[in-house]
């Protein structure tokens, strides 16, 4: 495999708006959907959540005349005979999608690494939870937007639990601000841990090396509540990885949303339900990355 290639795979769910079909697997049972999707095979399925992202990873491709930059792959517990429906939308759409794992109802995280993915974006937060689990990154997508306007991919993170390990939020939670102040400042030259969304990151950063800086494709940002002097050990971490960031934003504390859409995100990525419910009031798609010890808390 291409290690130069970004994969990212999606969910049926994720990708296409499933609800009606959804609402009857979940009052009537798996067979009663299974016919629903097969008596409704060649009626195309409206986008979801997650369909502007990927149209925009995929028109990446067009503007780079060699090898395929980005590939999107389909995991789905639909079965194949369901799944065909999925399939039609897709034709539709003319999304240049053609690899796939239908798996009748078990959850398909395990393709992940036989596919090489570098990111699972998914409807289904048990999925999520069961590929964070395992060590692969994964997010869940929990509200859409009408896609930002400029023909550039846009992504925004969080940083702690996200990109980074929850090391640091450990102190915050458990000791307070103080505590964690302090050991930002101490440990400001030691780089933070890989987060789930590292590799993601640096896959997003090898394809923008293929452009002039002016010109790529991929905008990304950090958008963290964090402070200074908390900040240093953020852009240290970064440079120790070798992987630019091209803006960051430290808020400490303040509400993300307002922020997200001046950064104009087609998507944005947080461990805290909150800071994504926070995304989706100014019109930003967010996942919800349930990782580290804010998720471990919750109730």
């Amino acid at each position: 495999m291409d290690n130069q290639k970004l994969v990212v795979a999606v969910s049926s769910r994720a990708l296409f708006n499933l609800d009606e079909s959804h609402a009857i697997f979940e009052t009537h049972g798996k067979e009663a959907f299974c016919r629903y999707q097969i008596e409704h095979e060649n009626e195309i399925l409206p986008p979801g959540f997650g369909f502007s992202l990927v149209k925009k990873f995929l028109d990446i491709n067009k503007a780079f005349p060699g090898a395929p930059l980005v590939e999107i792959i389909l995991l789905s517990q639909n079965s194949a005979d369901t799944g065909l429906r999925i399939f039609n939308s897709i034709n539709h759409y003319e999304l240049a999608i053609s690899r796939a794992a239908f798996t009748s109802g078990v959850s398909p995280y395990e393709y992940i690494p036989a596919f090489g993915a570098h990111l699972f974006l998914s409807a289904n937060g048990e999925d999520v939870r069961k590929a964070l689990a395992a060590g692969y990154a994964a997010a869940t997508i929990v509200s859409g937007t009408v896609a930002n306007p400029s023909p550039q991919l846009r992504i925004a993170f969080d940083g702690d639990a996200v990109l980074f390990s929850d090391e640091s939020e450990r102190i915050y939670q458990q000791h307070g601000l103080a505590a964690f102040a302090a050991n930002e400042r101490n440990e400001a030259h030691r780089p933070l841990s890989d987060g789930p969304l590292k590799e993601f990151l640096s896959a997003l950063h090898r394809i923008q090396t293929h452009f002039d800086q002016e010109l790529s494709p991929i905008r990304t940002a950090l958008v963290t509540a964090r402070a200074a002097p908390a900040h240093e050990r953020v852009v240290r971490t970064l440079r120790a990885w070798g992987i630019r960031i091209d803006e960051a934003l430290f808020l400490g504390g303040m509400p993300k949303g307002a922020f997200l859409k001046a950064f104009g995100a087609d998507i944005f990525f947080d461990d805290q339900k909150g800071h994504c419910d926070s995304a989706e009031s100014h019109q930003i798609a967010a996942a919800h990355v349930p990782n580290g010890i804010t998720n471990q808390n919750r109730s």
